[in-house]
């Protein structure tokens, strides 16, 4: 996407964030502000880079920086780390 010029980043971060957790309903995440969950990824734009494929998913991002779960580092520096603060988020269309 960052080769192709076909979004802004800024408009690249609200159709993964704030639009999708409006989208189903999770009001507490989604936009930095006071009082929300603390999801965030921290990232160098110019060095970010995608490296798994459908044929071979397991790999993570370059360039990530931190991760932040429920305000808790995942990833820091660079580095995964043992925390697992994560619990599956389940929308109004949930259906078991």
């Amino acid at each position: 996407m960052r080769d192709e010029h076909l979004l802004t980043l800024e408009e690249a971060i609200r159709k993964m964030t704030s639009r999708p957790a409006a989208r189903v309903g999770l009001i507490d995440r989604g936009i930095l502000r006071a009082g929300m969950m603390a999801d965030i990824t921290v990232f160098d734009p110019a060095t970010i880079h995608d490296v798994a494929t459908f044929e071979d998913p397991n790999h993570y991002s370059t360039g990530v920086k931190w991760v932040l779960v429920n305000g808790r580092a995942v990833v820091a520096d660079g580095r995964i780390t043992a925390e697992r603060p994560g619990r599956p988020l389940r929308g109004p269309g949930y259906r078991k």
